[in-house]
């Protein structure tokens, strides 16, 4: 990557062409427009491919590795694609800080979902949005032309051991199930796939968990044969629960939107909490709801950092 500039904050408008191709003395240069935005600062940068491909999967990976380095790059936990769908009116594509891809992302769909809707690329408040977890559904909340929020039915959480999925013989859920990661580290764990794969761990108190030592050894515990996201989680009450999550692939981040589901699908499996709850993640609150239809809801914001060029 050869430059990024940052060009303004503020209401975006339409970009002219998302994604440019140059030939400058014998030298092939890409320019590429993009958003950075945040939902609950756990932060992205989105680029419109509805008209280009930017590359394969190969050179995509590369790219997000490059990008999302706060040092060198623009510097995010990962890279949204909008993409066009034969399945729903959008399909989004997100890859990891580390590169690789997710099939979920609770945080980046809010995200989407917003630019789609300030970017005219859809027109409707609330829309299908093609991912590798299946065909989610945001819906955003406005009053006075200015979105409040985003909701999103976040589908049916699964629960059975081979789909989270886990190693072992197969159980119709994982519910405090002992896993040992060393002599000293023995922990109780209910575990959960919201498309993605998360591990939960009900704590005392969220904030003398070091996460940044327990969740990469849960990570990549064989347990888990894709990997798994790691929430520790302190029940307040019945209706709210403080969070802390190690992410698959990123590290530790101020939230997680998937993971912030799959902690009310745990708290409630193990009756401790109603089938709605706030969920307090460092960097702020998610409303998520456990409904009769047995779908997940999320509601939460999203926010435009900034956004920019950057030639490749």
């Amino acid at each position: 990557m050869n430059r990024a500039r940052r060009i303004k904050t503020g209401r975006m408008n339409p970009p002219p062409t998302s994604i440019k191709i140059i030939e400058i003395k014998e030298k092939i240069i890409m320019i590429i427009n993009f958003v950075k935005m945040h939902g609950l600062g756990n932060d992205f940068i989105l680029i419109d491919c509805l008209h280009k491909s930017l590359g394969n999967s190969s050179f995509l990976s590369y790219l997000t590795k490059q990008l999302c380095n706060r040092n060198f790059g623009i510097g995010a936990d990962g890279l949204i694609l909008i993409l066009p769908s034969s399945k729903a009116d959008l399909r989004m594509r997100i890859f990891n800080f580390d590169g690789s891809e997710a099939e979920m992302c609770g945080n980046g769909i809010r995200c989407f979902a917003k630019y789609a809707y300030e970017n005219k690329i859809v027109t409707k408040s609330k829309f299908t949005v093609e991912t590798l977890a299946g065909i989610i559904i945001p819906e955003l909340t406005i009053s006075n032309n200015k979105i409040l929020g985003v909701k999103v039915n976040m589908g049916i959480p699964k629960l059975r051991r081979r789909d989270i999925p886990m190693a072992g013989e197969d159980t119709p859920t994982v519910v405090d199930e002992t896993l040992k990661i060393n002599p000293e580290q023995i922990f109780k764990i209910t575990c959960v796939s919201m498309g993605n794969p998360h591990c939960i761990i009900f704590v005392d108190d969220v904030q003398s968990i070091p996460v940044d030592e327990i969740g990469p050894k849960i990570e990549n515990h064989p347990f888990f044969p894709e990997k798994t996201n790691v929430e520790f989680i302190h029940i307040l009450n019945r209706k709210e629960i403080n969070f802390r999550v190690w992410e698959r692939g990123v590290g530790e981040t101020l939230a997680c939107g998937t993971g912030a589901c799959a902690s009310l699908v745990a708290s409630v499996l193990n009756k401790k909490t109603d089938r709605k709850a706030t969920i307090h993640l460092p960097g702020g609150d998610l409303d998520i709801q456990w409904a009769n239809d047995k779908h997940i809801y999320m509601t939460g914001p999203a926010e435009l950092v900034f956004k920019g060029e950057m030639e490749i």
